[in-house]
């Protein structure tokens, strides 16, 4: 691809010269080698790959998850059965999940090779690294606890895929209140869940401005749009738990706009 060479050495020619035009085409050469990443990025090939990669590393490091305190516990088998139901697997997926469970889960299994070949296959899309740790999160997070080991793991996870200590706290502070407006009636706060709780499952201080908090919900509500994570790779079968969350971040919103004049 050279159009952005041509368009780049023309401009520097025409602003400055003969060293505009050197200029115009370094340019104009960089802006062709992103067109070119991003169009690549794209393709459907592509994106197949990373749907594979996804759902493959996704199960992978919920069986290593699961075994971080030593054994795969009844309670860890039951829900990752109500996973796969909730994702509606197929029978292929389903099997394919448990054997990647499984190895895991598997003495032995190492986080590093895995999480570096999905980095390669996501490459520098930072938003499928953060979708991928955050599904993990919602995972350790299904018993209401993470136990010391799992939170190990995590950290050792969020190192691995280049997220600091802080960033992983953010997401499970964050998960721990969005799971207060998820009851077994749908989506609303849970008796006894505070107004603290509804601005930290949005990630935001009770202290910011109505501008700041519009901010942070569409931020939020846009990290698990179920478009735009399909489009980037993550597999319609996982696209479900980014649904729920976004409902719980909704009426997390919903209680705070309450409190709110000039947001009612």
């Amino acid at each position: 691809m050279f159009y952005g060479k041509v368009i780049g050495g023309l401009i520097g020619l025409m602003v400055a010269g003969v060293i505009g035009l050197a200029v115009g085409l370094a340019v104009g050469h960089a802006f062709d080698r992103g067109l070119v990443a991003f169009l690549r990025f794209g393709s459907p090939g592509n994106i197949e790959a990373i749907k594979t990669s996804f759902f493959e590393t996704t199960f992978l490091l919920s069986g290593h998850l699961a075994k971080a305190d030593g054994r795969v516990s009844t309670q860890e088998i039951e829900h990752t059965e109500l996973v796969f139901k909730q994702m509606n697997l197929d029978d292929a997926q389903r099997k394919r999940a448990i054997e990647l469970f499984r190895q895991g889960a598997a003495a032995g299994f190492q986080l590093e090779p895995v999480i570096s070949a999905y980095l390669q296959a996501c490459g520098a899309q930072r938003q499928l690294q953060q979708t991928l740790l955050s599904y993990l999160v919602s995972l350790a997070m299904a018993d209401h606890r993470i136990e010391a080991p799992e939170q190990a793991v995590l950290e050792r996870i969020a190192v691995l895929m280049g997220f600091g200590a802080a960033q992983l706290e953010q997401m499970l502070r964050m998960a721990r209140a969005q799971e207060q407006f998820h009851g077994e009636q749908g989506f609303a706060a849970r008796p006894g869940t505070s107004l603290k709780d509804a601005y930290a499952a949005l990630g935001v201080e009770p202290g910011v401005s109505d501008r700041e908090l519009k901010q942070a919900y569409r931020r939020r509500i846009s990290e698990n749009h179920p478009d735009k994570l399909i489009a980037r790779g993550v597999p319609e079968a996982m696209i479900k738990v980014a649904t729920e969350r976004s409902q719980e971040i909704q009426a997390a919103y919903e209680m705070i706009r309450k409190t709110r004049p000039e947001m009612r």
